[in-house]
Order: C-alpha cells, then sequence, then structure tokens
C-alpha cells in the first residue's frame, strides 16, 4: 500500500482555516453562498424508483438531451515536504514493485532530483531502468518512442521525474503498456480520436514534479502534439492518474526564473479557468455510463475551494519566486499551488485559455525562442501560450458571472467596491494585463510570439479539435459558425493587450 499522507497539526489547522475564510470571510469566493445563480442546485435525486412518466432517468429523445446531474471527485494521493522523494523507494517496496520503469529527461537526469530517487530505489533493492528521451512540449512520434521502450520492458510500476512532460508521458506509456494491441488513436480525446475509455486500473505511478505548474501529478490528463493535425490533443480519464505525487519543494530549487514563470502562468490560468468553467449541472450530454462522465465536468463545490485558493497563492508567490531564487518559503507556495491548482481542473476543467494556447504553441510560425529555455529547438512555453491570451479571454467570458470574475480581480488587488457587473470582463483583463507586465519578460500579445492577422485562421481551426475544454467555455456558441466568429475576435483581441 502507499503510505497514506501525512497530516501534521498545523497542516490541519490551516486546511480548517481555508476552508472557513472561503466559506465565510470572503463573500464572494464561493459561489454556493454568494452567488446562488451560479451554482444553483439540480432538482433533489428521490431515494426511489421513477415514477411512471419521469425523464430523469428516462433515454433522450432526438430532440433531447439530458444535463448533468453529478459531479466526482478524483486526485491522486499527494504527500508534500521537503525531503520526501527519498521515500520513493519504499513506496515501491511498499507496493511489491520488482521492475521500475524510471522516466525522465536529459536535464533533469543530471539534477538531484534523479540523485534522491536512485538511491532510493537501489537502497531498498528495487529493480529499475531509466528511459531519459522525454522531449519538453512533446509530440506523438516522442510519445510512440517511449511506449515502443517500455512495452518490451513490461514494468510493474512507473515512475515519472520531471515536469510535465515527463509526468505526461510517463501516464501514456503506462496506459499503452497496459493495452498492447491499442492502436495510438484509440485512446486519444474526440475529434482527433476515437475517445475511448480506459477501461481497467493501469499499473502503479509515482510521480515526482520539478516544476511549479502543471499539477500533472495529481491529474488523468496527458497532453502532447499531433503533428499530423498541426494542433495539441492528449488523453483524458481519470485512471490515468498517478497512484501518488511526491511533492518535495527541495526538487524546484533549480528551476530558471523564465521557467518558474512560464510554470506559474500555468497555474494561474488553471486556477481562473477552473473557477469560470460552466458549472457541471450545464454540461451536457448526460453520460449513460459513470465511466463515461468526463474528467473535466465544469466547476462544482469541491473544485471551487482548490482552484480559488490556488488562485490566491499564485498571485502572491510566483512574483516573489521569479524575483528571488533563495525565496524558499514562495518557493514551497508555488509547488503546492500547482498541486491544488491541479487537483481543482483536474475534476473542473480549464477552457479557452488552454484550448487556444494548443495551436499557438504548436505552429509557432517565427520559430519563437522564449527566453530563458536552453532548447536547441524553437520553443513557446505552454504557460506563456495559455498566458497570452487570458486578458482577451477573460474579458470575453466575463458577462457569464461577472461575481466570479470580479472576485478574481480582487485577488489581483483591485478594489471592486463600486465596480458594476458590466465591466467585470474589463476588470479582470486589465489586472491580468498588469500582472503579466510586472511579472517581466512576457509577451505583451501574440503578436510579440511572431503571430499577425494572416494566422487567425490557421489558429481557429486548431482550436476547433478541443472540444474537451470548449465545450466548458461560458459564452461559447454552440453552433459551429458563430463560435468560429467569436474565437476570430478572441485571437485578435489576443494579438496585443
Amino acid at each position: 500500500m502507499v503510505a497514506p499522507i501525512r497530516v501534521v497539526p498545523n497542516a490541519a489547522v490551516r486546511a480548517s482555516s481555508l476552508l472557513r475564510t472561503i466559506q465565510y470571510t470572503h463573500p464572494t469566493s464561493c459561489p454556493c453562498h454568494s452567488n446562488p445563480g451560479f451554482h444553483q442546485s439540480p432538482p433533489v435525486l428521490r431515494p426511489r424508483a421513477a415514477q411512471p412518466g419521469s425523464r430523469r432517468y428516462a433515454t433522450p429523445t432526438k430532440t433531447e438531451t439530458l444535463k448533468e446531474y453529478a459531479f466526482e471527485m478524483a486526485a491522486s494521493s499527494i504527500r508534500f515536504g521537503p525531503g520526501v522523494t527519498q521515500e520513493v523507494g519504499m513506496d515501491f517496496k511498499n507496493l511489491g514493485a520488482k521492475r521500475v520503469a524510471v522516466v525522465t529527461d536529459t536535464t533533469v537526469e543530471k539534477l538531484d532530483a534523479m540523485k534522491q530517487v536512485v538511491e532510493g530505489l537501489t537502497r531498498e533493492g528495487i529493480s529499475f531502468e531509466v528511459f531519459n528521451k522525454v522531449r519538453v512540449e512533446p509530440k506523438d512520434s516522442s510519445i510512440k518512442e517511449a511506449i515502443t521502450w517500455s512495452r518490451p520492458y513490461q514494468p510493474d510500476a512507473f515512475l515519472a521525474v520531471g515536469g510535465g512532460s515527463v509526468m505526461d508521458t510517463a501516464k501514456l506509456m503506462n496506459l499503452y503498456t497496459c493495452y498492447p494491441d491499442a492502436d495510438f488513436l484509440d485512446f486519444v480525446n474526440a475529434p482527433l480520436g476515437k475517445g475511448r475509455p480506459v477501461d481497467k486500473p493501469l499499473r502503479p505511478l509515482i510521480a515526482v514534479p520539478t516544476t511549479s505548474g502543471t499539477g500533472s501529478e495529481t491529474t488523468g490528463t496527458a497532453i502532447f502534439d499531433l503533428v499530423s493535425k498541426k494542433a495539441k490533443t492528449g488523453v483524458a480519464h481519470r485512471n490515468l492518474k498517478p497512484t501518488l505525487g511526491i511533492c518535495d519543494p527541495l526538487n524546484t530549487r533549480t528551476m530558471p526564473a523564465a521557467v518558474k514563470a512560464s510554470s506559474g502562468l500555468d497555474v494561474l490560468c488553471h486556477s481562473l479557468e477552473s473557477w469560470t468553467a460552466i458549472p457541471y449541472y450545464e454540461r451536457s450530454p448526460r453520460p449513460a455510463n459513470p465511466i463515461l462522465r468526463p474528467a473535466y465536468q465544469g466547476a462544482n463545490p469541491i473544485s471551487d475551494v482548490f482552484s480559488f485558493h490556488a488562485l490566491r497563492a499564485t498571485v502572491k508567490y510566483l512574483p516573489r519566486a521569479v524575483r528571488d531564487p533563495d525565496d524558499y518559503e514562495a518557493q514551497s507556495e508555488m509547488l503546492l499551488a500547482a498541486t491544488l491548482a491541479g487537483v481543482g481542473f483536474g475534476n473542473a476543467g480549464v477552457h479557452l485559455c488552454h484550448g487556444m494556447s494548443y495551436p499557438i504553441s504548436g505552429q509557432n510560425p517565427a520559430g519563437y525562442r522564449h527566453a530563458g529555455y536552453e532548447l536547441p529547438e524553437p520553443l513557446i512555453p505552454h504557460g506563456v501560450s495559455v498566458a497570452v491570451s487570458a486578458p482577451a479571454v477573460f474579458r470575453f467570458t466575463g458577462a457569464s458571472n461577472p461575481e466570479r470574475h470580479l472576485a478574481a480581480a480582487e485577488v489581483f488587488g483591485v478594489d471592486i467596491s463600486n465596480v458594476k457587473r458590466e465591466s467585470a470582463g474589463e476588470v479582470l483583463a486589465e489586472a491580468l494585463s498588469k500582472f503579466l507586465a510586472d511579472l517581466g519578460d512576457q509577451p505583451s500579445g501574440l503578436k510579440d510570439l511572431g503571430f499577425g492577422s494572416e494566422h487567425i485562421e490557421e489558429l481557429v481551426e486548431g482550436t476547433l479539435p478541443q472540444a474537451r475544454v470548449l465545450m466548458l467555455a461560458p459564452g461559447l456558441a454552440k453552433d459551429l459558425e458563430t463560435e468560429r466568429d467569436q474565437l476570430r475576435n478572441l485571437f485578435e483581441s489576443a494579438l496585443t493587450h
């Protein structure tokens, strides 16, 4: 069995304080208390069989689509604390693992996190092999190479040591090793893939993040570039989530400032997007079987707690973490924020910032290289590609729920006492633009990444397949042509802040 999460009294006090703060002292933090129109409960399900003529459990007609009525909470077990990486060998021994596939990249392989992992596995007598060819921002080709390596090795457990790219690659190695006869597109999100559900447990996977951003140690999502379609996609299912996330603040000390900034912007958008996603009970269609319920369900009362706390922590600590590599409190709090945001968006989902980011980073027409990333190939880091559209996105979504957007703006220090509801989106957009500018070394729009008006149609076409996240975007039209027009306007607005 995996060692349980250790809760010390101080952590318990902090958790209790957080819940009290969000529920009672911050009137706009929880929509269940401050904004009944957002999370109105759907009709109560009676603990008896449906009555004759009832539509609640009836099969929808061709002209009727039932909306969701429930949400699920799923997240990996998490262990958090300085030095906990050294416990990983004992974890695998407790699991009874005898052959472990260690997944990393050539940069992380040289860091102390990997040294701690190797020492821990060796000390407990765990046999292991290392796959170190993970690509930053993985492509389908690099994922397939990793799967080809893992299938003949047949590990009985996986260990991911690195950032989101490493953790996502390890999830897919685990998936396709457990389904040796599956075609690569079988599990890939529709419409680019077949969207086949993962209908059995996978092998144990322990994730050791070395960046403070993706929250992938908590989620069942794995993202990569599908090169033939010039779009990012991936696989999303609860069974992909790691068995345990080992979050050790000592492992994030070596992140360059640019990586800290980009990773932190991913946390920022995870928080904001899951906080403002459509409520779970507005999602349709209702799944015919619980296994078909998506990991990304829409905002719900549990995800709200994690998302909003992660937002506040990111706004407070990210600038400090970027400015001062020796600010241990800020570095530690950002790792915790990334994990909490992972729990939030891993259950609620993200929407437009992420949906639009995938073609931005995948297309990169000018060969943009972000300062601070020592890589041989051009790269628009994921956090940069997500945040660059954020002001435009939240200006657009503000009308969907002004209270939530104003609550977010207040986190950035905006006095919202006299702000009109119809200005909520604009106020949050201005606060985001200022935050990005103050953070430093961030593009002030898509033009700084090499995009112009001539690229917008291709960006729109690259966004449309992201149905998994677009369906959670408030205010986005359901008919294709109107949706295209809205996306064109969003990309135009994102050319400059």
